[in-house]
Parts: structure tokens; C-alpha cells; sequence
């Protein structure tokens, strides 16, 4: 939960930027969840924060901090396809109470629904 936390704060002033930067371009008064375009776009830049760094170093500023890193079945840094996968599926995740987040507390190998759906898995190191 803690990583959550570190990256919910960069993910958060990303957003904050992303606003600022579409008022400036004369977008204002869009407001999230009720423009099915401003919503996109900001789902957009928080899953291309997350999938970059998955996919380029294998953990976010918060799993860096926590020594926490993503990788697929085979201990690769994920791709493309399964950051998209693992990012929808954590929406799921959330979307659920929380309860995909919290299956991990179950799962025999500490896996969470978008690990299991995208064929991910935190290890540390």
C-alpha cells in the first residue's frame, strides 16, 4: 500500500500538470468523468507514467523506493501489452472495493487480479 501512496502523489501532480496544461491550451471548465474526452486524456497520462516505467526500469518512483519490481512469468520487465492489461485490470482492481487489491492477501503467490490477469508479479529485491 505504501508504494500506492509514493505513486499516487506523482501520479496525482502528473495530472495536476496535464489540467493546467489543457486550460492553457483552451480547454478549460472540462471536467473528469463527465467529458468522456478530458477523462481519456487523463487516464491516458496516468497509464503512460505507470507502463513506462514498467516497461523501460520495471517499477515506479514508489517501487523504487520500497525495492518492489514488476516483471512477467518469464522475469522480464513487462511490455507494452501486458502494462496495458496490468493497468485496466488494477482499475478493475480498484473499481471492485479494493478486493482485487486485496486478493493478493489470499493467493498463494501474493498476487493481486491485474498480476494474475496480466501475467505479472512483484518481487523484491
Amino acid at each position: 500500500m505504501a508504494i500506492i501512496v509514493y505513486d499516487f502523489v506523482i501520479v496525482i501532480s502528473l495530472l495536476m500538470l496535464a489540467t493546467l496544461l489543457a486550460m492553457l491550451a483552451g480547454f478549460g471548465g472540462r471536467t473528469a468523468m463527465q467529458d468522456p474526452a478530458y477523462t481519456v486524456y487523463l487516464l491516458s497520462i496516468w497509464f503512460f507514467y505507470l507502463a513506462w516505467c514498467w516497461h523501460k526500469g520495471g517499477m515506479t518512483v514508489g517501487m523504487r523506493a520500497w525495492r518492489v519490481k514488476i516483471e512477467d512469468e518469464s522475469g522480464n520487465q513487462p511490455g507494452w501489452g501486458k502494462s496495458t492489461i496490468r493497468f485496466l485490470a488494477s482499475l478493475l482492481s480498484a473499481a471492485a472495493a479494493g478486493i482485487g487489491f486485496a486478493w493478493a492477501l489470499v493467493d498463494s503467490r501474493k498476487r493481486s487480479w491485474h498480476d494474475i490477469l496480466s501475467g505479472t508479479r512483484l518481487i523484491r529485491f
